[in-house]
């Protein structure tokens, strides 16, 4: 299919299925990060591309994918080494959001949501460090997922920030969102671990809540009342507050352990190549440069401390309701401040997951103004099927107002 929405950074890096499996007869996208036998992933950034040789091996999980019956079609865009949500790239352009023209499509996994949001692959694989596959599947009007951090192998997969890196897909529905993970998880997961038993309390975190724009608050209030309604998703719903520290203290933690990270896994080829960035990536990374771990050691203790809170508060039945993100994403020339304004009040909700390594699945509630909104659940640790397996039952129910 004709790439009319430039969510492909190349259409041409085709693999065949090596197997037969519950895929088969499918087709996906992977970010152009995803390591391919005999193709150089760009990574968003040309200097990259010009300064890295072709992969010798096959990332595992594109394999395990071919293995189950899907066919490979095409490597996608992703903002400049994956440290951006917005999906804008000034060295390649941005990816037209297929559900709103006029909008930003989100990151870094920009182009994999667009090529499903276009109906040009069936599913597609991203990475998400800080929300880079929630982000672009809420602004796109698909389902996302970001499993717990470690739970699929991100070997064959340009790092960012390795303590938050993960692989996360992306689909056009709750059915296909789930099929990948069997294929994804099934290896990964012990027969029953973590399915024994459903989800017995529905938790609201209404600071998280207090984070939505109005206009998309009113509308995903509908979904918080059927899950509140229904005691067929759960035994108990309680209202709780996550952060007591408050949710812009968990920000500035999330991108202070990221950022440390981020020079530490790129310093050297930055200072070595001076790679030419766009102006609100290229200042991030002078951030991260400037950073020393002895100079934050409250903020990496808040990290280790919500990571503990979070994963105690949800154990193996919990389940966590936010909104994605605060609301509908930015215009397409969004720049300057606004960019990193809008970044914080996102990644204000995003970092949750991040911070305590939890999977999270958004999915399509709706819309504002002609542009989608997502909803989110996170589970607790390792609980990555049975919340894949949850979230098909509870679109089912909702229908086509999902």
């Amino acid at each position: 299919m004709k790439d009319a929405y430039n969510g492909y950074a190349r259409q041409d890096v085709v693999l065949e299925p090596t197997g037969k499996g519950p895929l088969d007869g499918l087709t996906f996208a992977a970010k152009d990060v995803f390591a391919v036998k005999g193709h150089t992933n760009g990574a968003g950034n040309p200097d990259w591309l010009r300064t890295h040789a072709p992969a010798d091996a096959t990332a595992p999980t594109i394999e395990r994918l071919l293995a189950s019956g899907a066919r490979l079609s095409g490597m996608t865009h992703t903002d400049e080494l994956m440290y951006s949500i917005n999906g804008q790239n000034v060295h390649y352009g941005t990816p037209i959001n297929p559900k709103a023209p006029g909008r930003i499509p989100g990151g870094s996994s920009s182009g994999s949501a667009v090529a499903v949001a276009a109906g040009m692959a069936d599913f597609a694989l991203g990475t998400d460090t800080g929300g880079s596959v929630r982000v672009p599947s809420s602004y796109c009007g698909i389902y996302g997922f970001r499993p717990t951090h470690g739970w699929v192998t991100a070997e064959g997969v340009i790092p960012l920030a390795p303590s938050f890196d993960t692989v996360g897909w992306m689909a056009r529905d709750a059915e296909m969102l789930l099929r990948v993970g069997e294929a994804l998880l099934g290896a990964a997961l012990p027969a029953g671990e973590g399915s024994k038993k459903g989800f017995g309390r529905l938790l609201f975190a209404e600071d998280a809540w207090g984070k939505a724009e109005a206009e998309s608050a009113a509308k995903l209030l509908r979904f918080r009342q059927e899950l509140e309604a229904a005691n067929e998703y759960a035994v108990s719903v309680q209202s709780v507050n996550i952060a007591p520290e408050g949710l812009e203290e968990w920000i500035k933690a999330f991108r202070t352990a990221q950022a440390l990270e981020i020079w530490e896994t790129h310093g050297e080829w930055i200072e070595s190549v001076k790679p030419v960035f766009g102006g609100s990536i290229g200042e991030r990374f002078v951030f991260a440069s400037k950073l020393k771990p002895a100079d934050h050691e409250p903020q990496l203790q808040l990290w280790r401390t919500v990571r503990a809170r979070m994963r105690e508060l949800l154990g193996e039945d919990g389940l966590l309701v936010i909104p994605t993100v605060p609301g509908t994403a930015p215009d397409r020339e969004v720049s300057g401040e606004a960019v990193e304004l809008g970044r914080f009040h996102t990644m204000q909700l995003c970092c949750i997951a991040g911070l305590s390594g939890l999977p999270q699945i958004t999915l399509p509630a709706g819309e504002v103004d002609g542009a989608p909104i997502g909803l989110s659940f996170i589970a607790g640790a390792k609980q990555d099927l049975k919340l894949l397996k949850w979230a098909r039952q509870f679109a089912g129910r909702m229908g086509e107002r999902l």
